[in-house]
């Protein structure tokens, strides 16, 4: 009898302590759970705040507002466009941020740029991050070209500035909409 009483005691002191390490193992899963999933949408929340540095430059941009887009501009910002030329060679054009937001500040009124932006890829690690933008641009409602944006920000005191701009620009391969 003492040994039936004491197989009982032993089975339950073991069945509780198989309850108390499941309880303790699926509070230690769900707290790493949490602790992943916070990470993932911290990235995800700086995968937005980079979008949105993006699309105030071109807000800026097709309104014509240049301290708009200087907003989200570091002051030496890098600009570079590549094209293929009339002898099929490659080009690399560098130019002044100052130019591009000259030609944005008196642009007549009655051109109507329209880049439009076909998506985002954008990577962020830590105060740098890369977006990706096919686009096509229009000119007073017309396709003229289209091409990809490359992007490269940094992360200024908390606010994604864009550092450096490279772009192609083609006529071939565009299926404009």
């Amino acid at each position: 009898m003492l040994n039936f009483s004491l197989s009982i005691i032993r089975t339950t002191i073991y069945s509780l302590f198989l309850n108390l390490n499941g309880f303790v193992m699926t509070r230690i899963i769900v707290i790493l759970c949490v602790m992943l999933s916070s990470n993932i949408f911290a990235q995800q929340d700086e995968s937005q705040k980079v979008k949105a540095a993006v699309d105030t430059f071109f807000e800026g941009f097709h309104r014509g507002d240049t301290l708009l887009m200087k907003s989200v501009m570091m002051d030496n910002l890098l600009l570079q466009t590549t094209f293929t030329d009339q002898d099929g060679k490659n080009v690399l054009v560098t130019e002044n941020s100052s130019k591009l937001i000259d030609a944005i500040g008196s642009r007549p009124t009655d051109q109507k740029w329209d880049e439009r932006l076909l998506a985002y890829n954008i990577q962020v690690d830590a105060s740098m991050a890369n977006v990706w933008t096919p686009y096509e641009f229009w000119f007073n409602g017309a396709f003229s070209h289209c091409g990809v944006n490359n992007f490269q920000l940094f992360n200024d005191s908390g606010q994604w500035k864009i550092i450096y701009l490279i772009d192609t620009r083609r006529k071939e391969g565009c299926d404009p909409k």
